[in-house]
């Protein structure tokens, strides 16, 4: 039997592993995938929050969306604020538009769930004996959508008119193309890539 030890060490290790990926992909280009004949790009950043909340269950799932989260509030913040950067962190202000607590609510809550709802989920299907990759791409779908509705619902909750009047648009368009045009494809490539992932994965660590 292996030890509590060596468990516990392979635990830190998988999210060490996870959280450099994440910090790589904040940080370069690999965090976002253009979208073939669009100008849009769909974000990869929430990809690593499913995968170790498959690997690790909820709790490590809904620690690795609290980065998430972080890295969101730190380059809203400092390294790249944009326009719209007030809905995702109170220290950031523009003209009129200003942060304040509801920006850190959106900022953290909708990305810690993104893990739990996905270790869950996962963790669901599996005790109901569904194969590996169908309860990754199911995972990944809804660890996706969260994080897409539940921001878009915070925004609009906190922020509907400053925000629409910051995309220089209504309310309704801008969450209906965030949910539609980015949200779809993002949840898609999400649950593809959770499953060619995952599947494998706990192949290898059960052999270990």
């Amino acid at each position: 039997m292996e030890s509590e030890t060596n468990k516990r060490t392979k635990t830190l290790v998988q999210i060490a592993l996870l959280v450099a990926v994440m910090i790589v992909l904040n940080f370069t280009n690999l965090g976002l995938i253009p979208i073939p004949f669009s100008p849009l790009k769909v974000t990869t950043l929430h990809i690593p929050v499913i995968i170790g909340a498959c690997l690790l269950g909820p709790k490590i799932g809904g620690i690795l969306g609290f980065l998430f989260g972080l890295l969101s509030f730190i380059n809203n913040s400092f390294v790249a604020p944009i326009v719209t950067s007030f809905v995702f962190t109170p220290l950031y202000s523009l003209g009129d538009y200003h942060g304040n607590f509801g920006s850190l609510i959106i900022c953290f809550v909708p990305r810690i769930l993104v893990g739990v709802f996905a270790g869950l989920i996962f963790q669901w299907m599996a005790s109901k004996k569904c194969r590996t990759y169908l309860s990754g791409f199911v995972a990944g779908l809804v660890g996706s959508m969260t994080n897409t509705i539940l921001v878009m619902g915070g925004i609009a909750l906190f922020f509907g008119s400053e925000y629409a009047s910051a995309k220089s648009s209504t309310l309704l368009a801008v969450i209906g193309t965030a949910v539609g045009v980015n949200g779809v494809p993002e949840a898609i490539v999400a649950a593809i890539l959770t499953a060619a992932i995952v599947t494998p994965l706990l192949k290898i660590l059960k052999r270990g």
